[in-house]
């Protein structure tokens, strides 16, 4: 089975359908295409090859224009939806900051409805941290007024920025992968200003690579690497960490 996001409206009914996954052996895959982005595959690989050390923080900015009838969509129908802007459009960044570092044990948040007459979130800031100290925020908004996506990640050596990321669109702007090593020994010209490398991807093929792998799952009857109900499960209870710390839905 392949189901696109969000997961489901709460955490437990991504348990109840893992439950179902197992007693029936089945695959399931769920569409968090934004792995197969190029920019994202290659800052994986930068990370699993240690280019630059340790992952100290990460900082992303997902942010819609909204629209007209932003209002609405059924998106902000909590009893159909689940949630707002956060669930919608924010997991796919949550989902990569999981991807990239691992589980967050510790949030901070604040969410709310800023503008939008909804009954439920058009803005949501976390700051989160993992068991061993990685810092990570998020903004996931419906108020930017245009399209955005930026994640900024810093390591011991250097730091790695996707921004942008393709769509049909391509309201999101140029996806790009920019990269830069630490420079500060010599304090005179490179302070401040290190030489950033800036990598341009003109092709989207994450639904298509997204696909060939669940094919490949079910005909070779491989276990799901990417966006399988674990992951589901964990970004869904990472999602209601940040409502439940912040008292949005009290």
């Amino acid at each position: 089975m392949f189901c696109e996001k969000p997961p489901a409206r709460t955490s437990k009914e991504v348990e109840e359908v893992r439950a179902v996954e197992s007693e029936k052996g089945l695959v399931l895959k769920y569409g968090f295409n934004h792995r197969y982005h190029y920019s994202v595959i290659e800052a994986k690989k930068l990370i699993e090859n240690n280019m630059f050390g340790r992952l100290l923080w990460m900082r992303g900015v997902y942010g819609k224009a909204g629209g007209n009838k932003f209002a609405d969509n059924w998106r902000n129908d909590k009893e159909e939806s689940g949630g707002g802007i956060l669930l919608d459009q924010g997991i796919h960044m949550l989902d990569l900051m999981r991807f990239f570092a691992g589980d967050f044990v510790n949030i901070k948040s604040m969410v709310n409805t800023n503008y939008w007459d909804i009954k439920v979130e058009d803005n949501a800031f976390a700051m989160m941290q993992t068991q061993d100290g990685l810092m990570a925020t998020i903004h996931s908004c419906a108020t930017q007024w245009r399209h955005k996506f930026l994640l900024e990640m810093s390591f011991e050596n250097g730091y790695v920025n996707l921004d942008g990321i393709l769509s049909s669109t391509r309201s999101y702007g140029d996806e790009t992968l920019v990269i830069a090593k630490r420079q500060f020994e010599n304090e005179t010209f490179a302070m401040g200003k290190p030489r950033e490398e800036k990598i341009y991807f003109d092709t989207d093929e994450s639904w298509k690579l997204e696909l060939e792998e669940f094919v490949d799952c079910i005909l070779e009857k491989k276990a799901v690497y990417n966006g399988n109900s674990y992951d589901a499960l964990k970004v869904m209870q990472l999602v209601e960490a940040i409502y439940e710390e912040s008292g949005f839905y009290k």
